[in-house]
C-alpha cells in the first residue's frame, strides 16, 4: 500500500518560511497525482496543493502565490515551500495520493506548523 512520512513543520513567525518533505516509499511520487492537505483545530482537512502525474500543479484560493509544490522523482519526495506565513497557515500538514484521500485513507502522522502573530 506504500507510506508517506511528512517532516519539516515547526514554529515560525509570520512573514516566514518554512519547506515541509514527505518521503514515500512503495508509492510512486511521479505516477501518482499527489496533494499536501492541511487540519487545522477545529476544522475539517482540506487540500491545500496539487501535483498531477503530468507535471501540472493546482493551490487553493488561500495560499495561492505563497506555496508551492514540487516533487523529487529520483529521491521520491514531494515537497511543499510555503512562504509569507500567516497565523491562519497553522494546522497539521498531510500528504497523500489524492486519490486514496479521496477514499478516506492512507494518512500518516502529518507534521505541525504553527505560525505566530
Amino acid at each position: 500500500q506504500g507510506q508517506l512520512v511528512e517532516s519539516g513543520g515547526g514554529l515560525v513567525q509570520a512573514g516566514g518560511s518554512l519547506r515541509l518533505s514527505c518521503a514515500a516509499s512503495g508509492i510512486n511520487v511521479i505516477y501518482n497525482d499527489m496533494g499536501w492537505y492541511r487540519q487545522a483545530p477545529g476544522k475539517q482537512r482540506e487540500l491545500v496543493a496539487a501535483i498531477a502525474s503530468g507535471g501540472s500543479t493546482n493551490y487553493a484560493d488561500s495560499v495561492k502565490g505563497r506555496f508551492a509544490i514540487s516533487r523529487d522523482g529520483a529521491q521520491n519526495i514531494v515537497y511543499l515551500q510555503m512562504s509569507s506565513l500567516k497565523p491562519e497557515d497553522t494546522a497539521v500538514y498531510y500528504c497523500n495520493i489524492i486519490s486514496r484521500a479521496r477514499l478516506g485513507g492512507g494518512w500518516g502522522q502529518g507534521t505541525q506548523v504553527t505560525v505566530s502573530s
